[in-house]
């Protein structure tokens, strides 16, 4: 009881440090020549808005004009690319003084303080030249994939999702979601899903840096304005950042910077209606009771939790005896073996996990020219992680075996034992008690690490919470995440624990 008390109390001591780091005030900060910063948070693979061009400079169509307000206001411009999912956490937390990167307000009006609207925006669909995909209705059955918490992914699941998106969303097979636009076009490029739907101002860019490989179809599937976002009552600078665009505007700035970026035909500020949020100002979302917001975030994140607990599951089921094998490998006489066990076990444990997903899962089709199916998907994420953590194991139990004193192996010859009887009877099971510690460690480290899938688009648990926060505007699903992560290693390591008691038998 002791333990599990200073472990709630250490648990509710990092939640208050992260509350009260987040209650700061928002807005320009000062640097040390005390310039007023303006910090930009952007999507840094969001192009022709925001991305990192050749030369390893970020740049972009709203980089510039955010680059140009600075300059007028004489304030110093801060580039900070973030996570699109962590976007409200890291415009909460006073990380960022605004989001500013073809950011849809449509369906957000009230979660931020708002320019005016800057840009109208169409979302399309993308597909290979030779899908033989050539208008909407040719999806139906295909796996559609969107950009997390994007306009796209709004246009078929919001709120005021239109009843032909729905309708069209039923007749897919699968929506899919990722993190980037980078990794929906290597999954369309590999064939895992058919169609990408995304803005028409990123679609463009990217159709014209990728030639001949992909198309873009006539029919649209919903339009939005794009506009800068505020911290929810931060009218001071949204009113500072607004009056000098209105002066850019006024002087031919603003369109100068949009005809460098190709845009000149999708800018509207300053036309009707562009600031029509920016005027209807005030109102508040009704309030959730915190008890109905709980559950509901508990009933969104249950289909992750189970997802992430089959990861766990599947990948001990694997990765504990292959660990084995690749122990006894590494430990045999024969030398081509034994150095290609090392090798294996160099390269499980010095390249990323993140890397050895997106190899196992795009490999076969950039290999060897493979089609990849959607269904892979899973297989590939437990294939990925099992040879991974086997790498680990197999180290781990390499110094547990060693560690058995080699006298043991001699009285066992001694006494008649054949090598198999030796290590069944009196080598493994020391073994066992030995390795069971680091092998706690590594098991905890997966439940964690399970949050890794994402990068396959495989929806667990801590992504699906990213989801439901930027979507809710709020921190609370990922504080549930991490309350299911301790609780989950705290089981994990009570079990560990009373097993390892349990072979203590020295006492």
């Amino acid at each position: 009881m002791r333990r599990l008390s200073s472990r709630l109390l250490c648990l509710m001591l990092v939640l208050s440090l992260m509350a009260g780091f987040m209650t700061g005030c928002g807005g320009k900060k000062e640097d040390e020549s005390g310039q007023k910063t303006f910090t930009v948070g952007f999507d840094a693979e969001f192009p022709p808005y925001g991305y990192k061009d050749d030369n390893g400079e970020y740049v972009g169509f709203d980089l510039d004009l955010a680059q140009e307000v600075c300059e007028r206001n004489g304030w110093k411009l801060v580039k900070q690319p973030i996570d699109w999912d962590s976007k409200d956490m890291e415009l909460n937390s006073n990380t960022i003084s605004c989001i500013w990167n073809g950011f849809t307000m449509n369906g957000r009006e009230k979660d931020y303080t708002w320019s005016s609207a800057y840009v109208d925006n169409s979302q399309v669909v993308v597909v290979k030249n030779n899908s033989g995909i050539d208008k909407l209705t040719d999806l139906a059955g295909k796996v559609v994939v969107v950009q997390a918490d994007s306009s796209a992914l709004a246009a078929f699941t919001g709120e005021d999702a239109e009843e032909a998106n729905k309708k069209l969303l039923e007749s897919f097979a699968s929506l899919q979601q990722v993190s980037d636009y980078n990794s929906a076009f290597m999954n369309l490029d590999a064939g895992s899903v058919d169609a990408i739907c995304m803005d028409i101002g990123v679609a463009n860019y990217e159709i014209k840096a990728r030639t001949g490989k992909f198309k873009m179809l006539d029919e649209h599937i919903s339009t939005e304005q794009y506009a800068i976002g505020f911290k929810k009552g931060n009218t001071e600078l949204r009113n500072e950042v607004q009056e000098t665009l209105n002066e850019m505007l006024a002087d031919g700035t603003f369109e100068k910077i949009a005809v460098k970026w190709g845009l000149e035909d999708s800018v509207c500020l300053g036309k009707e209606g562009a600031d029509a949020v920016l005027l209807a100002e005030g109102t508040e979302n009704s309030k959730i009771p915190v008890v109905n917001q709980l559950a509901d975030i508990i009933n969104q994140l249950s289909s992750g939790m189970l997802a992430s607990l089959v990861i766990f599951l599947l990948t001990l089921l694997f990765s504990l005896p292959l660990g084995l094998v690749i122990t006894f490998i590494r430990m045999s006489n024969i030398k081509v073996l034994k150095f290609i066990a090392k090798a294996y076990i160099s390269i499980m444990r010095g390249t990323p996990l993140m890397l050895q997903l997106l190899v196992v899962f795009f490999g076969p089709y950039y290999l060897f020219g493979i089609s990849l199916s959607y269904s892979y998907r899973f297989y590939a994420v437990i294939i990925g992680f099992s040879l991974n953590y086997a790498a680990y194991f197999a180290e781990i139990y390499r110094a547990g075996i060693e560690g058995v004193p080699v006298g043991q192996r001699e009285a066992a010859s001694v006494l008649g034992y054949s090598k198999a009887q030796t290590f069944g009877k009196i080598i493994f099971p020391q073994m066992v008690k030995r390795v069971l510690p680091p092998v706690t460690n590594e098991v905890i480290t997966l439940v964690k690490d399970t949050s890794l899938a994402f990068a396959l688009a495989y929806t667990e648990m801590f992504t699906l919470a990213k989801q439901v926060a930027a979507a809710q505007a709020s921190i609370m699903p990922l504080f549930v995440a991490g309350l299911f992560y301790y609780l989950f290693n705290f089981v994990v390591a009570w079990i560990m624990e009373k097993l390892e008691n349990k072979l203590n038998y020295y006492r």
